[in-house]
């Protein structure tokens, strides 16, 4: 056992957390309450740095490349393998999670209205139950850290949602908001869902790697997403949806490099291109109506000495004015009808084929930020009384690291998984 240090009377909370785990300490502490116990936690673990991972060290560390990094054991590759993973993720989400809370808690105008507090405490909560988790160094922690994932996965399921009535609320009451204050709420939001999508990747390739059974997987990482399957299944749930809307849809084309496939998250790039389409139907429906439909175009380019994988999503239907395209990618902007916008805000899961077809105010610029998160980009070129090019870019090698929102420069995910020695 090792030894610990005596609490003095009046110590204070930076002083217990140091010589004990949040998890032993007494649930009715004689100076100080769980709450006040709670921040100072939060506030510690917001010092920290987050850790960047690029999307080649998941599929690695997930096949096992990695495992001599880990402490030797009797155990199989397999259960070593998840170990390394699971430690990690004990150690990063606390400063991840710690992370959002403290920015929730520092934003002007959005940090007072009820959907953004609901959001802080839920982010509070997980931060709470994973901090007194047991570390999972043996195959019963590990399984039971596993389910406690798979919760707080679950329960965070609805936080693009409850963030985008958030920002509804805010146009509401605010509605000639200074555009300097735009600007800084929309920066927040940026960092905020690049934070999102950044947790939810590395657990959800914690969960999934649990679970692989596909070959062709590591986790959430396909070693052969095919561009072209993955926009068919975008286009069947596009059509789907504007035919739902307006009871017909564009047809959609498929051009250029349909044989190729490279590491990729199948999962980031169907929500993408699934967002340009229903763009793209809707501008085409409502320019040209149900009966005379020019189709949509996707063409998917790459070549050896190409540096990323693009594909272009290109349609007929009307273009941005060029006075709205700087907005375009605002999370306050939105060509919705509020009537259909203040209905889609009661919805409790993020992307599924039961949202609107236009309009929370946060489509491209969601798309944008999954593009981004393994070091891509997503751009918009439009003609005017014409129509719109999307260009999506994809990474081809899978080695920029995901960005770690601190300000203060990345830690290879490599480089701490020798501290589970």
């Amino acid at each position: 056992a090792v030894a610990q240090a005596p609490l003095r009377v009046g110590a204070s909370v930076r002083q217990m957390r140091a010589v004990l785990p949040l998890a032993s300490l007494p649930r009715a502490a004689s100076t100080i309450s769980d709450l006040q116990l709670l921040g100072d936690d939060i506030a510690y673990f917001a010092a920290k740095r987050q850790t960047g991972v690029s999307l080649r060290t998941l599929t690695q560390t997930g096949r096992g490349e990695l495992i001599h990094l880990a402490p030797q054991s009797d155990f199989p590759a397999v259960q070593r393998m998840l170990f390394q993973v699971a430690m990690f993720l004990h150690r990063e989400l606390p400063v991840r999670l710690a992370h959002r809370v403290r920015d929730l808690d520092g934003i002007p105008r959005l940090n007072v209205l009820r959907s953004t507090r609901e959001v802080r405490e839920m982010y509070a909560k997980s931060f709470e139950e994973i901090r007194a988790a047991p570390t999972p160094s043996t195959p019963g922690r590990e399984e039971a850290f596993a389910a406690l994932l798979q919760n707080i996965y679950n329960r965070h399921s609805a936080v693009l949602l409850m963030m985008a009535r958030a920002a509804f609320e805010l146009r509401e009451t605010l509605p000639n908001m200074p555009f300097h204050e735009q600007e800084e709420v929309h920066d927040f939001l940026d960092s905020f869902y690049m934070s999102r999508i950044g947790i939810r990747m590395l657990i959800g390739q914690y969960l999934q790697l649990r679970e692989d059974t596909d070959e062709d997987y590591v986790g959430l990482v396909c070693q052969r997403t095919s561009p072209a399957e993955v926009a068919k299944a975008a286009m069947e749930d596009a059509k789907f949806m504007c035919a739902r809307r307006y009871g017909d849809a564009p047809e959609v084309t498929l051009h250029g490099r349909l044989d190729l496939t490279f590491p990729y998250c199948p999962t980031h790039l169907h929500y993408i291109l699934m967002e340009l389409l229903k763009n793209s139907m809707r501008a085409t429906v409502e320019f040209h109506g149900v009966d005379d439909m020019p189709a949509i175009r996707i063409v998917i380019a790459d070549g050896e000495e190409n540096e990323d994988v693009v594909v272009k999503v290109s349609d007929e239907g009307g273009g941005v004015p060029r006075s709205h395209m700087s907005r375009i990618w605002s999370y306050l902007f939105t060509t919705a009808d509020p009537n259909v916008q203040q209905g889609a805000i009661g919805g409790s899961s993020d992307f599924d084929t039961g949202s609107p077809l236009a309009g929370l105010g946060y489509g491209l610029p969601i798309s944008r930020a999954y593009a981004r998160y393994f070091g891509g980009d997503l751009s918009i070129m439009s003609m005017e009384g014409y129509g719109t090019d999307a260009f999506v870019h994809l990474a081809a090698l899978g080695t920029m690291t995901s960005p770690s929102h601190d300000g203060v420069g990345i830690v290879v995910f490599v480089g701490l998984l020798h501290l589970t020695r």
